[in-house]
């Protein structure tokens, strides 16, 4: 019965989640590289990188809007950029952290063959931004990263910034600098539409729910246990680098639900046809550009960019979203907007 049932999903995936099976399970980086002057290269494990905590500032030790601690726009070089723009042939690249496996969102097109570049919402942030610094949309050098190896990567100087749904929140502007936010999401239940669970509720009592290391929905769901707000018996064990991999076991019925952003979430259920959203988004968060701390200048340049991004109406935020969100989260983008920006860091 199992068995009949995954391949009947993963017939319901199609040939993007398919590719993406791959890339989550197989040596990824080897099956997704992009062509022209983006290169996809592979990190290390967790083990293999150091991680420094920088000393929190007053603003960081009172989070209550993590999303307006960053630094106002200006389109100023400074000595982060000054070094971006000194890099030489080939190198003369902005570097940047995405994933390759978010339909719709970082990924490679199954159909492109080996010319298949990444592309999505958040690829077309990070060529406006190349765009904008190098004078070259296509000045990029993609490094695919795990979802618990974003933080790690802009720390130890992999990378120059990480565009990859990553959420602002309390703990990580602890380590690394934010963009004011890019996008609206918040974080949902995903389950089989013939699932008892309902969202996010006493119907996940006694489930087993698949969370991405690292991420929000893993922090939420280990606090909400610590306080009793978690419904008794409820399994949050099964934790795995990327996302993607919650989806594959989720049809491997290895696990009863996934817990993600609702905007990776309708993705996901884009793909396959036998999973649905369960319930309403439980949180509201932003997405923001992530950076190193210190290179104040590259946070302000981004900011700088965001603003105008979001006024281009012909090649900004509000095409980038019909192109490629529209079809999961509806034609009207209100709900996805980032708030007007606050700027609330000084230094």
């Amino acid at each position: 019965m199992r068995a009949g049932r995954v391949r009947t999903a993963l017939r319901g995936w199609g040939g993007v989640t398919a590719m993406a099976v791959v890339c989550a399970l197989v040596a990824f980086a080897a099956l997704c590289l992009p062509r022209k002057a983006a290169t996809v290269v592979g990190t290390g494990p967790a083990g293999t990188t150091a991680t420094a905590h920088i000393a929190r500032t007053g603003a960081e030790e009172d989070c209550e809007a993590p999303e307006k601690q960053t630094l106002s726009p200006s389109g100023d070089d400074g000595d982060t950029i000054a070094a971006i723009k000194s890099r030489t042939g080939e190198k003369r690249k902005l570097v940047v952290g995405v994933d390759q496996n978010s339909y719709r969102w970082g990924y490679r097109d199954p159909n492109g063959g080996e010319s298949g570049e990444l592309e999505g919402f958040d690829i077309d942030l990070v060529h406006r931004i190349a765009e904008e610094i190098l004078g070259d949309r296509d000045a990029v050098q993609f490094k695919a990263i795990p979802t618990d190896q974003r933080i790690p990567a802009i720390q130890d100087g992999r990378v120059d910034m990480v565009v990859r749904t990553m959420t602002i929140n309390c703990d990580r502007i602890r380590d690394v600098a934010f963009s004011a936010p890019y996008f609206k999401t918040g974080q949902q239940v995903l389950a089989p539409k013939s699932s008892p669970v309902k969202g996010y509720d006493d119907t996940l009592a006694g489930r087993r729910i698949c969370t991405a290391a690292g991420s929000t929905a893993h922090a939420k769901l280990e606090a909400d246990r610590k306080d009793g707000r978690l419904p008794a018996g409820t399994d949050i064990s099964t934790t795995v680098p990327n996302q993607l991999d919650c989806l594959v076991r989720l049809q491997l019925g290895e696990v009863d639900a996934v817990v993600t952003d609702g905007a990776l979430a309708a993705s996901q259920a884009a793909q396959d046809p036998t999973v649905q959203l369960k319930g309403e988004a439980f949180t509201a968060e932003y997405y923001g550009v992530a950076m190193k701390k210190g290179a104040d200048d590259l946070v302000r340049r981004v900011n700088r960019i965001l603003v105008d991004y979001r006024k281009d109406g012909d090649d900004g935020w509000q095409a980038s979203y019909g192109k490629w969100l529209s079809a999961t989260l509806g034609k009207d983008a209100k709900k996805s907007e980032p708030p007007a920006p606050e700027y609330l860091r000084t230094s």
